[in-house]
């Protein structure tokens, strides 16, 4: 054992190329498979774990109280397939103001008795449970920043009720299935209702089966069925709040696998092939160990324990590595839990580092076992030259062409060992689909942000320029809402128009007022945006139907429409300030903002609620040419009498994608560097092997520099070919990884967001696999370049 120890020992030292290169394919391969196992864990472990513990409701169902009554509401909880069931209880939507956060988002209010029960049973985080009138316990998932987060003791005005009747916050609760926005005492709902809305009931129900959308929709038609016809006026299925509650971590998943079934296919193929080469350069090695009496299988498990080495190394490197890139992407999730995941998954850990060595084991006993195969008389009775003949038609065609000589020798090399050069192309078209797909996802996603930016310039409230948001939360694409409420002057819309219109350099405008609205089945309110102007489609995608063109006409994104089980055509009913309005759903758009449950209409639309509803905002897009900047003077200076302020518009990117971005280009790097570190290790057998040959071509007068040339040359057929194969898989990876993104998060991407590829560009990309092939070649060009003539001569 000793000696066997020694020849491993012998190997790993010698062969530094290939020992580096197989330690950070490994590496990189183990890094991507544990970001993804990990986000799969983490993204769905703490909704799942919550949904368990606080018996989550599989369905939220809103039923009309003028249709159904609270004992046939309490017999559906015996309909078929039905295990649990919880409710009535009476619902309301409400207004609330409060003077440390508002506006207050308009919420689903519902009138429950105590927390528990065998469905969403509500966890408290602080305070406790109403007791009396006046008193409610408010809903927090931490999405929210910190000082906007509910606390106990705030007080809510409602000033669109009788008499503005106040609710002290006495706790706050989080429920999984985000049944309510609040909760007060069944007793005290009639009181919050608008005077002539009519009244509603909850009720939630846990299905035997529910894992996929099907079951799901089969038991809401069998709870539909078990009620009185058209009582049942919408439902959330809790698979559309998992998804939610996931956040956008699930984004990360589908683009690390894509990276990780890449790390782990170049593992397999790099591997396998610096054993081979390893077995085919040092054959007349392998045949002093046989003369010395290794058996066919020591010999074997001296080469595999080689790759070994490397690959345990690469791979506790890799399990480091993927578990430090995984906690920046879970903060999103830790907040909105509360949780404190580090993303560190054992099982994980365990299964990837196991599954990486076994890998590494299978893969190069299988190269390896050649060497065992070996006679040793014939081992030692051949040199590592490859036999006569092999290329030679390659070398006979490439003569004729019209190129210095050390170039169509170059040229030839490759056709001298078609399988390793194979494994060269293979190795080249990797990298090469990496950087496409890196390329190519990184544009999409840029493009989606773009699609949130909707003018060049935006006009806001107030009398001075402000370089942030606007009042009130700020324009479609502005972020989060964190301003402190209505501001305290509304510009004149006439005056603002007629000055918009009036500038220079305006192509086009938009006035947008921000309001919110409800519809039944869906227990918070949805931010609504209302839009005059002559310009309110730009920047939207229309994926089916069409924009709207007048009063009663919404468009919505894909995940409104499947939270709300509806589809373009449909009629349905929103509630806006307690007056119940029919619009029909026109058109499907792509737009990304509060996660796709917003509805965008005319301004008429809403004007019977709110006879007042005035634009707060305006989106301005310039002609081709104009000066921003003289732009926004020009235009403050006729805006100062209306109350008005022009900035220019900003562009904000979402953390996720800065750090898909980042992991992108961080894991397309690693790869290309992989391939790169591939190429070198085929070209350093192949000079290896070809230096008695480097000795004849210098003495018969060929120059060091003619010697590098030669042996670029000889990359350069396989980074042409691999860089044509790499990049239409590039592209095909792209497509579906984005396809994917889409599914999970519930929405239809447009053609601008998936076809970003130019053919300038895809032909850059083709070339990708030239430079890498270079690269990858130039350390053994130079070494070939500095062997001595004499040297090479006496090499058999």
């Amino acid at each position: 054992m000793s000696a066997l120890g020694g020849v491993v020992r012998s190997g790993v030292r010698r062969r530094r190329v290939q020992t580096v290169v197989i330690g950070l394919v490994v590496m990189i391969a183990v890094s991507a498979a544990v970001l993804g196992g990990s986000l799969m864990v983490v993204s769905n472990a703490p909704f799942d774990r919550a949904f368990t513990q606080q018996h989550g409701a599989h369905l939220t169902a809103q039923f009309d109280a003028t249709r159904t009554t609270a004992a046939q509401l309490s017999a559906s909880a015996d309909a078929a397939g039905v295990s649990a069931a919880a409710g009535p209880f009476p619902t309301t939507a409400i207004s609330p103001v409060s003077d440390r956060i508002r506006p207050q988002r308009s919420i689903t209010v519902v009138g429950r008795a105590d927390p528990g029960g065998p469905v969403d049973a509500v966890t408290l985080t602080g305070g406790r449970w109403v007791t009396g009138p006046g008193e409610i316990v408010l809903h927090t998932d931490g999405r929210l920043p910190k000082g906007l987060q509910p606390k106990v003791g705030d007080v809510l005005r409602l000033a669109d009720l009788p008499g503005s009747p106040t609710l002290t916050v006495v706790g706050v609760a989080r429920s999984v299935s985000e049944t309510a926005g609040g909760w007060v005492l069944p007793a005290q709902i009639a009181a919050l209702t608008v005077p002539g809305t009519p009244g509603a009931y909850q009720m939630l129900y846990r299905f035997a089966e529910a894992d996929s959308s099907s079951q799901v929709d089969t038991g809401r038609a069998t709870v539909a069925a078990s009620v009185p016809a058209g009582a049942l006026t919408g439902a959330r299925s809790w698979l559309v709040t998992r998804t939610n509650s996931a956040g956008s971590t699930l984004l990360f998943i589908p683009f690390l696998i894509a990276f990780g079934v890449l790390g782990v296919l170049m593992a397999v193929l790099i591997i396998g092939n610096v054993i081979a080469g390893a077995v085919s350069t040092g054959t007349h090695r392998i045949g002093i160990l046989k003369a010395l009496g290794f058996t066919p299988n020591q010999v074997v498990r001296a080469y595999t324990v080689q790759a070994l080495i490397p690959a345990v190394a690469g791979a506790v490197l890799g399990v480091l590595a993927g578990n430090v890139l995984v906690i920046p992407i879970l903060a999103q999730t830790n907040e909105v839990y509360g949780t404190t995941d580090s993303g560190v998954a054992p099982s994980v850990n365990i299964v990837v580092l196991a599954g990486a060595l076994a890998l590494v084991a299978a893969t190069g006993w299988a190269s390896a076992s050649r060497a065992g195969r070996l006679r040793t008389v014939d081992v030692l009775a051949v040199g590592r030259t490859p036999r006569p003949g092999r290329g030679q038609w390659a070398a006979r065609l490439t003569a004729r062409l019209p190129l210095p000589r050390p170039v169509t020798l170059g040229l030839a090399h490759p056709f001298a060992r078609a399988l390793r050069s194979a494994t060269i192309v293979a190795a080249i078209a990797f990298g090469a689909a990496a950087a496409t797909f890196a390329v190519g996802l990184s544009a999409s996603l840029n493009q989606i942000q773009d699609t949130e930016s909707h003018g060049d310039v935006v006009v806001q409230p107030g009398g001075a320029a402000m370089s942030g948001p606007p009042p009130g939360g700020g324009p479609p694409g502005g972020g989060p809402r964190i301003a402190p409420g209505r501001p305290p002057s509304v510009p004149d819309p006439v005056a603002v128009a007629k000055a918009i219109t009036a500038q220079a350099g305006t192509r086009g405008w938009t006035g947008i007022a921000e309001t919110e609205t409800t519809t039944g089945g869906l227990t918070t309110a949805l931010d609504t945006l209302a839009f005059t102007g002559d310009n309110s489609s730009h920047g939207y995608e229309i994926i089916s139907g069409r924009w709207f063109t007048g009063p009663g006409e919404i468009v919505v994104a894909k995940p409104f429409l499947t939270a709300t089980h509806a589809q373009v055509g449909d009629t349905i009913a929103v509630t806006s300030h307690g007056a119940q309005i029919t619009v029909r759903i026109v058109g499907e758009v792509f737009n990304i903002q509060s996660r796709g449950m917003q509805i965008l209409t005319a301004a008429a639309t809403l004007a019977a609620a709110e006879p007042d509803l005035r634009a707060q905002t305006y989106d301005i897009v310039l002609a081709p040419g104009t000066d921003p900047d003289a732009y926004v003077k020009t235009l403050n200076t006729a805006l100062a009498s209306a109350g008005a302020t022009a900035r220019i518009a900003e562009d904000e990117t979402q953390e996720a994608v800065i750090i898909i971005n980042a992991l992108a280009t961080l894991l397309t790097l690693m790869l290309v560097a992989v391939a790169a570190l591939g190429v070198l290790n085929m070209v350093v057998l192949e000079t290896r092997e070809r230096v008695h040959d480097l000795g004849v071509h210098k003495a018969l007068g060929m120059t060091p520099r003619q010697t590098i040339t030669m042996v670029i040359a000889s990359v350069v057929v396989t980074g042409l070919i691999g860089g044509a194969i790499g990049t239409p898989i590039g592209v095909l990876m792209q497509r579906v990884i984005l396809g994917e993104m889409g599914r999970i998060t519930g929405f239809d991407l447009p053609a601008s967001v998936t076809d970003v590829y130019h053919p300038a560009e895809l032909a850059l990309f083709g070339l990708c696999g030239v430079l890498i092939a270079v690269l990858g070649a130039l350390l053994p060009a130079g070494w070939a370049a500095r062997t001595r003539t004499a040297t090479a001569l006496r090499t058999e």
